[in-house]
């Protein structure tokens, strides 16, 4: 088994070798797409490419994959945005007699939808996001995949497992848990609580507080659209939960930076000490006062 796995990775290094001697011709830059749709140019090339030479094209790595376009991504990953849920699953359950967890909240609308079509394709996302491709995908190495050969007296060769998205800079952006109810003098759980706070007159709860007296300077990133959720939460609190808790990935609240805001108290509350004041760069937007 050894001999095996140390054989494995001689290909795999050899392989990458291989890949530096791709022709200039032949090789597939950002340039080559226009963003959402890959171009002939772009099928042209990539034709040309086999599967070493494409996997290890610059693109899949820094500091090319920070300036490529969604065209220069779906150009190979056509299947990301190609491929549907199943109608039928393989117990017999139709797609349509069910719904998803994800289809929970009001904000949610139309048929049942793949993990990428729901976060860049449908007129939701496209409005309240501006999600690329290389917002979670940064790149990998695939060297760094590859068996390890330094260890010539391991019994087995040792792997590196690389995460390709890490969910503490992507997805925990907007889906962490909500915060504890009682920072905010809830007396329960929001899904319990927001009776307090919505009626005909004031269908978003979140508003009362959040409107005016609190965090008045938000979703200034560059992945959200923040005008158009500040609108959209004026119908409903759905708009708000449906990041903020109520379609939680983790049991963990996401630390958001606390940007400073006009009447921002001087005073830092104790919960709120360990929280950034600022965006991480990656993601600044530059918001005038």
């Amino acid at each position: 088994m050894r001999k095996r796995n140390t054989l494995l990775g001689y290909v795999a290094v050899a392989g990458f070798l291989t890949a530096l001697q791709v022709p200039l011709a032949l090789t597939l830059t950002a340039a080559d797409v226009h963003a959402g749709d890959a171009s002939p140019q772009a099928h042209t090339a990539m034709a040309a490419l086999d599967y070493q030479r494409a996997r290890h094209h610059p693109i899949h790595s820094k500091p090319a994959i920070d300036s490529a376009d969604d065209g220069a991504c779906l150009a190979c990953h056509t299947e990301i945005l190609g491929n549907h849920v199943r109608p039928q699953s393989p117990a017999g359950i139709h797609a349509n007699d069910t719904r998803a967890w994800y289809q929970s909240l009001s904000t949610y609308d139309g048929p049942q939808l793949t993990f990428h079509q729901r976060h860049l394709s449908t007129d939701y996302a496209r409005t309240v996001m501006n999600l690329k491709c290389n917002f979670c995908h940064q790149g990998n190495d695939p060297r760094e995949e590859a068996p390890s050969l330094s260890e010539a007296s391991a019994s087995e060769p040792t792997f590196t497992l690389r995460k390709h998205v890490n969910p503490e800079q992507t997805c925990l952006l907007c889906h962490g848990a909500m915060p504890d109810p009682k920072i905010m003098g809830l007396p329960g759980p929001w899904t319990e609580a927001r009776a307090m706070f919505e009626n005909e007159h004031q269908p978003n709860g979140c508003l009362v507080c959040h409107a005016t007296a609190f965090r008045t300077r938000r979703h200034e990133v560059s992945y959200l659209n923040a005008a158009a959720i500040e609108d959209l939460a004026e119908a409903s609190s759905d708009v708000c939960y449906g990041c903020h808790g109520g379609r939680a990935w983790y049991r963990i609240a996401y630390p958001y930076a606390r940007t400073p805001w006009p009447g921002m108290a001087d005073e830092t509350p104790a919960w709120a000490r360990d929280r950034p004041t600022h965006s991480a760069a990656r993601y600044r937007r530059d918001v005038s006062e």
